[in-house]
């Protein structure tokens, strides 16, 4: 079994990264490392807590099909979901670092399969809502050439239940949060959809990282310096964030 706080890191993992992406990790977080995200792996809900990447205008644009079949994570030994928990359960295996993000290599395309990075989530706003707003994020990721990202369930209520023989907790809501530095300053913004069929626009979606960090209560771009995340992530710039 996976220990916790045990971090796995297989021999192609993507580690010359800046980690802005990171939230503060506890000693109790499971965390597996790929070539294109980072999970932090719940054995209990068995599904992430959150997965965070860094994202950049060459690897939004990257040319590789979607190709790969969801698959227990071979790099974490602890407990997973299974493919047969989801089936017939009527939720989506949905991406938390999407396929259309791991456009790049064939090795991150493959791995964004594995239930390390997949959650339930309803077929229309993993089709629509949340589409348009990963959509978004490659348009930041285009504009401002980096943006960095951590994006998760919430697990709260449990209003949906679980799914499959193993108990998968099914979401009650997903958020992401986003990091961008436009050569001058660093930006931030939230977002928070109900996992759902209702339409969420990204304007109605939209929160501080602080007003997330409390909902969810993890400190988000903890490696930022304190003075930077205090000036940052009470506010959200409209000139910087096109919704």
């Amino acid at each position: 079994m996976n220990t916790a706080g045990q971090t796995v890191y297989p021999q192609n993992a993507k580690l010359d990264r800046t980690l802005l992406e990171l939230p503060a990790i506890s000693k109790t977080d499971n965390i597996v490392v790929h070539q294109g995200y980072i999970s932090s792996y719940n054995t209990e809900t068995l599904i992430p807590d959150w997965v965070a990447y860094e994202l950049t205008e060459e690897e939004a644009n990257g040319t590789f099909g979607r190709s790969g079949s969801f698959s227990m994570d071979p790099d974490f030994t602890g407990r997973q979901a299974m493919r047969e928990d989801y089936s017939n359960s009527g939720w989506d295996k949905g991406h938390l670092a999407p396929a259309a993000d791991m456009k790049w290599s064939p090795a991150s395309m493959y791995e964004s399969f594995y239930f390390t990075n997949i959650s339930p989530q309803n077929h229309t706003l993993n089709e629509r809502s949340w589409q348009t707003l990963e959509r978004f994020v490659r348009k930041m990721a285009g504009q401002y050439k980096t943006v960095w990202v951590v994006t998760g369930p919430v697990v709260d209520l449990g209003t949906h239940g679980t799914i499959g023989a193993q108990k998968v907790a099914v979401p009650d809501s997903f958020f992401k949060a986003l990091l961008i530095y436009d050569g001058e300053s660093y930006h931030s913004i939230a977002f928070l959809m109900e996992n759902n069929s209702t339409y969420h626009s990204l304007k109605s979606s939209t929160l501080t990282v602080n007003e997330l960090e409390l909902f969810i209560g993890k400190d988000l771009f903890c490696n930022l310096p304190k003075r930077i995340q205090e000036s940052i992530e009470g506010k959200i710039d409209d000139g910087v964030w096109p919704l």
